[in-house]
């Protein structure tokens, strides 16, 4: 009787085992979360900030782009043209402020003297010669006409010589403050276009911003571009992103710096790693594109998923499955 016991004794053990490892699988399972979504990897649109004949494409459809590659030119003639007028009106410009702080040569300033020498040369004789005609008229030798006309030099004369004055006075003092204002002015004015016109030839080479994948070749050498015309369309190698969709009722696992695990069709047994590193904080209808086992009418939150250890086969659009409990437990 005792054999019997026992048995049922241990068969009793290995169900109460067995029922509690089942119950801890079902509790797991229902708290796991899992997500879908889909490989989010940027583009960009290249372009000319300047237009005019597009020279030469030095890359295709499919090629492999790094960073600061040279990837075509614009005909640069007409801006190599632009920069040396430019070149020019800053010498121009330069020359003139020079001459407007320098003020006047001494040759100037010294033919001022000799006009104002000369002025007053003129203006002592006509004074003096006013004056003896003013003592002939009181005794009336001569007729009133001829010390009118002796006046009307004298006064002549002064102005002259008020003239020279002011004319030497300029010269010794230099230009006016405003003058110069004016011409530094200018010299800023044809400093800025000089730079304009060097950023200008600098824009005619299109250079690769990041490392990536040439997705479009929009356009071929030869043609008429506008500026911000695109030309060709990069895809981005990082960063690799997977946009993905959480309900409300899951939201508290879906945090920034939460570790997940990603699978994808292709290689089910060898996930990928990621870390969300954003979560919009406005709900919206979940996109039709997006399969959750919950109704497409609920609210959710999209997610970004920033994939830390991603390579090449991660691809636009690629479906992708999110696990978060294998993340914690790794």
């Amino acid at each position: 009787m005792k054999k019997p016991v026992v048995v049922i004794v241990v068969a009793i053990i290995v169900l109460a085992v067995l029922g509690g490892g089942w119950m801890w699988y079902q509790s797991k399972q229902e708290n796991s979360l899992t997500l879908y979504g889909n490989v989010d990897i940027r583009t960009v649109n290249l372009s000319f900030r300047v237009g005019g004949r597009l020279a030469s494409l030095a890359v295709d459809e499919g090629d492999t782009i790094k960073r600061g590659q040279l990837l075509g030119e614009l005909d640069k003639a007409p801006y190599e043209n632009a920069l040396l007028q430019a070149q020019a009106n800053v010498s121009t410009a330069q020359a003139k402020y020079s001459l407007a702080t320098a003020g006047y040569r001494d040759e100037e300033i010294a033919q001022a003297v000799a006009a104002v020498n000369q002025a007053r040369a003129a203006y002592d004789y006509a004074q003096n010669y006013y004056q003896r005609q003013l003592g002939l008229i009181k005794s009336h030798a001569i007729p009133a006409n001829d010390l009118e006309n002796a006046r009307s030099s004298r006064d002549q004369a002064q102005a002259t010589l008020k003239s020279a004055q002011d004319k030497l006075s300029q010269y010794r003092a230099g230009n006016r403050p405003q003058e110069i204002a004016q011409a530094k002015a200018g010299l800023e004015q044809a400093e800025a276009a000089l730079a304009q016109a060097q950023l200008d030839l600098q824009d005619t080479a299109l250079i690769a911003p990041a490392n990536g994948t040439l997705l479009t070749r929009a356009v071929e050498p030869g043609s008429m571009l506008s500026a911000g015309g695109t030309v060709l369309t990069l895809s981005l190698t990082r960063p690799v992103w997977i946009r993905a969709y959480v309900d409300e009722r899951n939201l508290q696992q879906a945090q920034p710096g939460q570790e997940v695990t990603l699978y994808t069709d292709g290689r089910p047994n060898k996930p990928y790693h990621g870390k969300i590193g954003f979560v919009s904080p406005t709900a919206e209808f979940t996109p039709k594109t997006v399969e959750t086992p919950d109704l497409r009418t609920d609210l959710v939150y999209r997610l970004r998923i920033i994939v830390t250890d991603a390579d090449d086969t991660l691809r636009q659009g690629m479906p992708v499955t999110i696990h978060f409990n294998e993340a914690r437990h790794e």
